[in-house]
């Protein structure tokens, strides 16, 4: 027993009547189990709880051990305290510091500091699933540049899928066995991310899944409560998936027209903006003719905004919605179609993989999304967040399994159920990619929005900023980029409107683009994008479906559009030069798993192979008057033309060529490598392509 009282000692916690220097309290300390040296008379202290108290070490210790960082993270900042490097008690009489009226103030300011330590950890998290994504595409080689088309899909969260479908059974929701209400608890779930993704709370907004975004919006024209006194307002930077809705406004004596938000004003907080809009022309498909049971007051307007334009990356100001809501008179002010009840859409397809819009904030009616522009995977499946206010006005006609609770086969009768996800979700929904969905917002909240809009925009600006800053060897700008931007970086170089800052928010991860020459004509954007693939860059090049916003900011007229359809241009083909002008641009964006890396590569792509610099004509090459240049010293002879028409296959090797009074014949159809297996380009090896 004698024995066992000299091993124990007093449980500290934050006593206050054990004293420091008199009683025997210390743990590991010889005979006495007290402090051997006594505090100097000018730092006297009295109880353990005075010391805890003051300890920056002990202040706060159970939150530190509780922060999500590896262990050996912690146990480093833990002996951080010890070995000189923060002022504990310790470390101070150490360098004989005995004033410690300053030491609560510097513990606060290191405490402080443990949200950007946390903040640090956030971002390895992200560069951890960045590894692990880009480890899939470093495989095949390439550096996927087009998230905005479709990002990719991580390894962990395929890894997570496969282990779900594999472990579990899932039923078809409309039968009533138990892997059926287990299909149902998943469906239930899966919408209730969805609303928690956007901060929608289920009393206001319901979750509505389709194929995609595209039926998503298909689904509000067709059963939004259109009538002869409605109108359809849309921005021009708008998907062309946004723009079909206009179909079913003007097919029922609605009106519909495209407006430019040129500058901004709001009133907010006693604080007065100003706002104005061009309004393009009305569009009206017949005569409209009112009823008199239709009155002004009435009809249903839609007005439709991205959330972020997939042409330039502009992110709208979702204040938008509010203005658009609440005082529509002033914003259209000169039309007729102020009046009656505004509602509005956004598309957030693109905008909502680095970030999502705060319907808490920003009431909007209709919110469509696309899960694998989110998280790559699972294709084919959208939503649709709709008002339950809004979805009360829609009319919907067909009917199908599941959407009706009794229907009888031979008379006009059906009774359609009353939930809105069920009226709405015609047959069985896809319940394996619902299920499916979970576990790529798992791989997105694990990284936050935050840190994935931070990551992709610093790409993103670093791409702008290397791209307006190339020149070619006479001084000639090399790219002009397409957006708007209020800022100093404004110039010749960056087309567009300028925009107040009150109706954007910024750039999302989107750059685009088109390149000159050095005599100032374009290089065809379909040039770049057969190069880019040639060097292993996966990038997109046309209009990306929004051809209001390619029109505005290449500056195309409605008589230039009309003549490149008459010159046989269509979406998709070849025509990337028509009447000595673009009639599209060049796309990278990135998502949260590309990586500086894939930035730096596409940069190099660009300045190797389409920017003429001084070190690169060949000291053989006289100029003289004139652009024709001529060899002035020695000999050169084309030795061979080896021809590979199938990529990976063995070439053949061509004895003669035909030739054509621009040079050898097909020359727009092949590129030249060189042994070293890099590209030839005409601004880096200017007399082999001659030849």
């Amino acid at each position: 027993m004698e024995v066992k009282k000299l091993g124990v000692r007093w449980r500290v916690g934050n006593d206050l009547s054990i004293n420091v220097c008199d009683d025997p309290w210390l743990p590991r300390r010889p005979v006495l189990f007290k402090p051997i040296t006594r505090p100097s008379s000018s730092n006297q202290l009295g109880c353990v709880g005075d010391l805890i108290k003051e300890a920056p070490l002990v202040h706060g210790g159970r939150s530190f051990w509780g922060l999500r960082i590896p262990s050996n993270i912690k146990i480093f900042m833990w002996r951080a305290f010890f070995n000189d490097i923060l002022p504990s008690l310790d470390n101070l009489h150490k360098r004989g510091i005995e004033d410690h009226r300053y030491l609560a103030a510097l513990f606060r300011l290191v405490w402080s500091l443990l949200p950007l330590v946390v903040s640090m950890w956030k971002w390895c998290n992200l560069m951890h699933a960045v590894n692990v994504v880009t480890a899939v595409s470093n495989a095949t080689g390439l550096v996927y540049l087009d998230h905005a088309g479709a990002t990719l899909y991580s390894e962990l969260q395929m890894e997570a899928i496969f282990k779900d479908l594999t472990n579990n059974v899932y039923g078809n929701p409309h039968s009533q066995s138990d892997s059926s209400s287990a299909t149902c608890d998943i469906v239930r779930e899966a919408r209730q991310q969805v609303l928690d993704y956007c901060k929608a709370s289920l009393k206001d907004y319901k979750c509505i899944f389709t194929s995609g975004v595209t039926a998503a919006l298909k689904l509000v024209g067709d059963a939004f409560p259109w009538s002869s006194q409605s109108c359809f307002t849309y921005t021009m930077e708008n998907h062309n998936s946004v723009l079909g809705i206009r179909e079913y406004a003007l097919s029922q004596g609605a009106a519909a027209f495209a407006i430019d938000i040129e500058e901004s004003v709001h009133e907010s907080n006693g604080r007065v903006t100003s706002m104005r809009v061009s309004q393009h022309q009305v569009q009206r498909r017949n005569d409209a003719k009112s009823f008199q049971h239709e009155s002004k007051g009435d009809a249903y307007n839609l007005f439709a905004f991205p959330s972020e334009c997939n042409f330039t990356g502009l992110r709208f100001n979702l204040d938008l919605v509010k203005m658009i809501k609440e005082d529509s008179a002033r914003l259209l002010e000169g039309s007729t179609f102020c009046n009656g009840q505004w509602m509005v859409l956004i598309d957030a397809a693109k905008g909502a993989a680095t970030k999502p819009p705060d319907l808490s904030q920003y009431p909007a009616d209709f919110v469509v999304i696309s899960f694998y522009k989110l998280f790559g995977y699972p294709t084919g499946l959208g939503a649709l967040i709709v008002r339950n206010d809004a979805a009360k006005l829609l009319k919907k006609t067909y009917f199908s399994g599941g959407t009706v609770a009794a229907s009888i086969a031979d008379i006009d009768f059906v009774k359609r159920r009353k939930g809105i996800e069920e009226l709405f979700e015609d047959g069985t929904i896809s319940f394996l990619s619902i299920a499916s969905i979970s576990h790529g917002f798992k791989i997105l909240n694990s990284l936050t929005t935050t840190a994935i809009t931070l990551h992709t925009t610093s790409l993103a600006t670093y791409v702008r900023k290397v791209l307006l800053s190339l020149r070619h060897e006479n001084g000639a700008i090399v790219c002009t980029l397409y957006g708007a931007e209020s800022s100093k970086e404004a110039n010749l170089t960056y087309i567009g409107t300028i925009i107040c800052k009150v109706l954007c928010h910024g750039f999302g991860p989107i750059v685009s683009f088109n390149l000159k020459r050095p005599d100032g004509s374009w290089y065809g954007y379909r040039e770049v994008e057969k190069l880019a693939s040639l060097s292993g860059i996966q990038l997109r090049t046309g209009c990306f479906c929004n051809p209001g916003a390619c029109a505005k900011y290449i500056g195309l007229s409605h008589m230039d559009l009309l003549s490149n359809v008459e010159a046989g241009h269509v979406c998709w083909d070849d025509n990337d030069i028509v009447n000595g002008k673009p009639t599209g641009a060049v796309r990278v964006s990135f998502g949260y798993m590309s990586t500086y890396e894939d930035a730096k590569k596409f940069v190099d792509f660009i300045t190797r192979s389409f920017v003429a610099l001084p070190s690169q004509t060949p000291s053989f090459f006289k100029f003289k008057q004139g652009d024709e240049a001529m060899p002035s010293t020695g000999k050169v002879n084309l030795k061979s033309i080896v021809i590979y028409p199938i990529k990976s296959c063995a070439g053949f090797s061509a004895q003669s060529w035909p030739l054509s009074s621009t040079g050898s014949s097909y020359s727009p159809y092949y590129v030249c490598f060189h042994l070293m297996s890099y590209i030839l380009h005409r601004a880096k090896q200017p007399l082999t392509i001659t030849l």
